[in-house]
C-alpha cells in the first residue's frame, strides 16, 4: 500500500437505517385525492437530517402531496439569524429531494389562513421542537387548535448548527484545505500576514515530509542490503566448509552433500 492510499476505507454498501419514523399511515377524513401536506422551514445547508424529516412528512398518509415552504432571507436572518446559503440556493437544495412534489420559497414565518387556504393545505407538519414569532408566541398553536398540525420526529447528530460548528472547530484546517485549492486570502476573510505565515508553513512541512520519506527509503535499502550480505556471508562459509574439512571422499563410504555440509557448518557455528 502506498502512502496515497494509506488510511483510505474499503468501498462498502450504505445502509439506510429508517428510525424515528411511522410505522404505519395517519388516518385522515380526506377521501379520493391526495392530502395535501405541508413542511415548512429555513433548510441551509440542506442534509439527511432535512431529507428524513421530508420523507416522514411525505408518508404521514398513504396518498400525500408535499408542499416545501422555504422561508425568506429577510424573515431568516431577522428572526432566526444568519444564512450561509440565500433563499435561491437553499429551495434549489430542497427541491432535489425526492420526497418533495412542490417548494415555495418566502414561505411566511407564521402561517394565516389565507395562506393555508390558498394553496390548500390539508396538513402542517413540523419538529417537535417549538417555533415561535418575534413576540415568543407558537407558529402553529391556531393550526394545533384546529386539528390541521402533525409532529415529526427530529434525526438526532445532525443538523445545520451542528454542520457549522464542526468547520468553526476546525477553521484552520480548512483555511489551509482552501488556499491550497487556489483561494486567497482575501477571499477567505485573512489578512496577507496570516495567509504568508500559513504558506511558509505549509512548505516547511513538505520539505520535513521529504526529508523523511528520503530518511525511511536509505533506511530501508540498508536494511534490505545487510541482509542480503548476510545470506552471501553464510553462503560462503557453507561453500568452504563443503570444499575444505567437511568434505569426506567416496572412498570412506559417505559422500557429502551441499546440504550435510551446511546442516554440520549451522551446528558448530549455533545458526
Amino acid at each position: 500500500m502506498d502512502n496515497a492510499t494509506k488510511g483510505v476505507s474499503e468501498p462498502r454498501k450504505y445502509e439506510y437505517k429508517a428510525d424515528g419514523e411511522p410505522k404505519k399511515y395517519e388516518e385522515t377524513h380526506i377521501k379520493g385525492r391526495p392530502v395535501r401536506v405541508f413542511a415548512d422551514g429555513v433548510y441551509d445547508l440542506f442534509h439527511s437530517g432535512h431529507a428524513r424529516s421530508l420523507r416522514q412528512a411525505k408518508t404521514l398518509f398513504e396518498n400525500a402531496y408535499l408542499i416545501v415552504g422555504v422561508s425568506s432571507d429577510k424573515d431568516t436572518h431577522k428572526l432566526k439569524g444568519k444564512t450561509v446559503m440565500n433563499e435561491n440556493e437553499r429551495a434549489e437544495g430542497v427541491s432535489h429531494c425526492k420526497w418533495v412534489d412542490e417548494v415555495i420559497i418566502g414561505s411566511p414565518w407564521v402561517l394565516t389562513p389565507e395562506f393555508i387556504e390558498e394553496h390548500k393545505i390539508d396538513y402542517v407538519v413540523h419538529g417537535e421542537d417549538l417555533s415561535v414569532d418575534e413576540h415568543g408566541n407558537d407558529v402553529y398553536d391556531w393550526l394545533k387548535k384546529n386539528g390541521k398540525f402533525k409532529t415529526i420526529k427530529r434525526t438526532e447528530g445532525i443538523s445545520t448548527s451542528d454542520i457549522i460548528l464542526r468547520i468553526l472547530k476546525d477553521y484552520d484546517s480548512y483555511v489551509r484545505r482552501n488556499l491550497k485549492r487556489g483561494y486567497t486570502g482575501k477571499e477567505l476573510g485573512i489578512s496577507k500576514v496570516k495567509e504568508t505565515s500559513i504558506k511558509a508553513e505549509e512548505n516547511i512541512e513538505k520539505i520535513k515530509h521529504t526529508v523523511n520519506d528520503g530518511i525511511h527509503n536509505v533506511l530501508d535499502f540498508v536494511k534490505r542490503y545487510s541482509k542480503w550480505e548476510v545470506i552471501k556471508d553464510q553462503a560462503r562459509h557453507v561453500r568452504d566448509w563443503y570444499q575444505g574439512e567437511g568434505h569426506k571422499t567416496e572412498e570412506e563410504g559417505h559422500k557429502t552433500t551441499e546440504e550435510d555440509a551446511d546442516h554440520t557448518y549451522r551446528k558448530k557455528t549455533n545458526l
